[in-house]
């Protein structure tokens, strides 16, 4: 799956030259994040206008339409989560209210998809990872502040400032005894 400056986003096999599906043209905001969820039937792309659009992978056109497309931040989507079966999804990016970090249901309507969101990061949230063995979301801001949230209770469990610039990586080992921070710096 490879998503560009210029908003394509394209997907490739790997014995095969050219692309098998093109899922956004040429055109479209900025590609800031994408993964497929953990059964690999699903692929998620975030982008520079904030928001974050989910495809069926086994499609059969080559120009398929998201099944889900919702604007999740008011500025930008930075990064995205699929959390269990990937029916949840949480998002982190920058919003004119400082919710920079949201959970949202896929399977309801959007206009009440979004479940809880978190206020934080004053100039916004730039990665997002999970821990699904602990149930936490980690996140990493502009200003180099990392935010611990409880996701079952719907809570900030521990904040501290990792570096002096923006977060740019975040890595859990998978054990999820220890992660890692990488700043611009």
């Amino acid at each position: 799956l490879t998503g560009a400056q210029d908003g394509s986003v394209r997907m490739f096999e790997w014995t095969r030259p050219q692309q098998l599906v093109c899922f956004r043209q040429a055109g479209n905001a900025r590609v800031t994040r994408m993964y497929f969820n953990s059964q690999g039937n699903k692929c998620g792309v975030a982008d520079g206008e904030g928001f974050l659009s989910i495809w069926q992978v086994n499609q059969t056109t080559s120009n398929p339409k998201p099944y889900l497309s919702w604007q999740c931040h008011s500025k930008t989507t930075s990064d995205f989560a699929f959390i269990t079966s990937s029916s949840l999804v949480a998002t982190s990016g920058q919003s004119n209210d400082n919710r920079n970090v949201c959970l949202w249901d896929t399977l309801v309507s959007s206009g009440n998809s979004l479940i809880h969101a978190f206020t934080c990061h004053d100039h916004g949230a730039t990665v997002l990872q999970y821990a699904p063995k602990h149930q936490l979301l980690i996140s990493g801001g502009r200003k180099g502040c990392i935010y611990i949230f409880d996701i079952r209770q719907r809570q900030i469990l521990y904040t501290f400032q990792a570096h002096e610039s923006a977060v740019k990586a975040l890595a859990l080992d998978p054990s999820e005894d220890y992660f890692v921070t990488g700043s611009a710096e």
